[in-house]
């Protein structure tokens, strides 16, 4: 073991580069004169990586680490620590993101921080065209990974790492990435958090896995949030304030931060996720004084030449406009989730209805309830019945347009109220709603923004009527996600606009 290096020799140092040659045996030593002290679980595989690249081993490795556990600041240290060993040959160094912006640059700032701070590297590295880090003749190319990006032509000899390696293509990985590393025998290392069995993540990491199984050589790293906890108390903290927020068992919770794999499409509802959604209370068709409600109304079109006999509408197993209302439960301060539990008390709906006759209805039923607000399906058809309302209510009506990205955000919101229990529909529950649930599908999409699709299919049947099954009952319920966005508390609450759900997870990690 190499004496440690004394504070007072690092400068002693700039001028010799010979001098450095005992510090770069050990990437613990490197970091440690940047004033930084690897983790247990990151300096594993901080020697792992790096000792596959010195042998010219030409390992791949995958590594899958929670959100914010050190993933990006151990990849940077990494590179620093190549760059500055074979600054002296004519190596490369690629390293592969989704996306230029914000991932790339976010890794361009990262390196350029440890660059410029640590005594062994802040006069040596240059940056050229705003993506290329060199340190004398080696040097380290940031490119983007998505399905438009032109990078076919680069070499890694050292190292090819693809971060985030579950938001990039497989496709694109095989085509035009891989074939960077086949004639230098380079390093791979994939990088990420986990999402579903479908990933290039995913598909490496099950190949690194059968690798190991061959050779006993260590290639994987998967680490969950109770491990990373262990070694930082501040992280335990945070993470269970996520499952708080959001529910151990919610997709978003499972990946992120424990690790799991979850399948990328299946029923959104299955029967354990159902057995949350009951409470214990029953349908209440008029308001109790003092309690707060809000209303939420998927909006259907509407048949013009409609009258009173359902029989005679022309569509009569189309879609229903369907208005859900709410009791808002809000809890104290004192704990430590304070968004409101949310209890359905009736569910009423309307089929081939004239928007103009409901929206006299609503206006009743506003007036006997005092909702505090007032969710509505502003999309479409739904979009003068929205304008109408607000104009009588004012700030009351919240108006909601579907869009691929608004509904996928609604449908994450809406799955972490329903896991951290805080959906509670009346029972014994309506035989409609409980058949939408059923049958309700979700896709995720390939690709960084976490896209999930979700609705009951087009087309789709009960098994045992055959009659049409709509999803117009799910999505009335699932509005009420917006009001997850106010700040709940004394005084009057405010509504600020529906966010992606990952922000919450944090952007930078």
């Amino acid at each position: 073991m190499l004496a440690p290096i004394q504070p007072a020799q690092w400068y002693s140092m700039e001028d010799d580069f010979s001098k450095l040659l005992p510090v770069l045996t050990h990437i613990s030593l490197f970091t440690e004169l940047g004033d930084l002290h690897l983790r247990t679980y990151q300096l594993a595989v901080a020697r792992a990586i790096t000792a596959s690249v010195v042998a010219r081993k030409g390992l791949s490795f995958v590594v899958v680490f929670p959100r914010q556990s050190g993933k990006n600041e151990l990849q940077a240290q990494i590179e620093a620590f190549l760059l500055t060993l074979f600054s002296l040959t004519r190596a490369s160094l690629v390293k592969i993101s989704p996306t230029i912006l914000p991932q790339s640059q976010n890794a361009i700032w990262r390196l350029e921080h440890i660059l410029s701070m640590s005594i062994l590297t802040k006069s040596r590295w240059i940056k050229k065209s705003g993506y290329v880090f060199q340190i004398g003749s080696a040097s380290l190319h940031f490119l983007s990974g998505s399905p438009t990006a032109n990078i076919v032509g680069a070499t890694a000899s050292l190292l090819l790492e693809c971060d985030e390696a579950q938001d990039v293509q497989i496709s694109k990985w095989d085509k035009e990435i891989a074939p960077m590393a086949a004639s230098t025998n380079a390093t791979r290392v994939f990088w990420g958090t986990a999402w579903t069995s479908r990933t290039l993540l995913a598909r490496e990491l099950r190949a690194a896995r059968l690798a190991e199984q061959k050779d006993g050589i260590r290639r994987t790293w998967v680490l969950t949030a109770d491990q990373v906890g262990e070694e930082v108390p501040a992280y335990r903290k945070f993470v269970d304030e996520q499952i708080a927020k959001l529910g151990r068992n919610n997709p978003l919770v499972r990946t992120q931060y424990f690790s799991e794999e979850i399948d990328s499409e299946g029923g959104m509802f299955p029967l354990s996720r159902r057995a949350l959604m009951v409470g214990s209370h029953s349908k209440q068709i008029l308001p109790v004084p003092g309690h707060v409600y809000a209303f939420t109304i998927d909006v259907a079109g509407q048949d013009e030449g409609a009258i009173q006999d359902l029989e005679q509408l022309a569509n009569p197993k189309r879609d229903s406009t369907v208005l859900t209302i709410f009791e808002l439960e809000i809890p104290s301060t004192d704990h430590l989730v304070t968004k409101p539990i949310y209890k359905v008390l009736l569910r009423l709906s309307w089929q081939g209805v004239k928007h103009s006759a409901l929206y006299g209805t609503f206006l009743g039923l506003v007036d006997l309830w005092q909702p505090v607000k007032l969710i509505i399906d502003a999309t479409g058809v739904g979009a003068g019945l929205a304008a109408f309302l607000a104009d009588k209510l004012g700030s009351k009506v919240l108006p909601f347009e579907f869009s691929q990205v608004s509904k996928s955000d609604l449908g994450w919101s809406f799955l972490s109220i329903i896991e951290t229990g805080r959906y509670k529909d009346y029972y014994p529950l309506d035989p409609e709603m409980s058949l939408q649930l059923e049958y309700c599908q979700y896709v995720i999409m390939d690709g960084p923004g976490k896209i999930m699709r979700w609705s009951v299919p087009d087309g789709t049947r009960d098994v045992a009527t055959g009659d049409l099954v709509h999803d117009d009952c799910v999505l009335s319920a699932a509005l009420i996600s917006l009001l997850d966005q106010e700040t709940w508390g004394t005084g009057e609450s405010q509504v600020v606009p529906v966010k992606d759900i990952l922000e919450e997870l944090g952007e930078t990690y």
